[in-house]
């Protein structure tokens, strides 16, 4: 689990793969939550919790980026 301040702290690429990850695993962990295999469902929140400080981190960075 990451926190914002190591997030910030990494490349725009390492964020994307991060990201793309992490969907990754929230896309399997619903496969198994429908298919009752799931055995903590806390991990999907988890994991949807970690997408979005992924995505709060890219977007300040585009924000800085246009001057705002």
């Amino acid at each position: 689990m990451n926190n914002l301040k190591e997030l910030r702290g990494k490349s725009k690429e390492e964020l994307d793969k991060m990201l793309k990850a992490q969907r990754e695993a929230v896309r399997d962990l619903r496969f198994k939550d429908s298919n009752k295999q799931l055995k903590n469902v806390r991990d999907l929140r988890v994991a949807k919790k970690e997408v979005a400080k992924i995505l709060t981190v890219l977007n300040e960075n585009n924000d800085n980026k246009d001057g705002k």
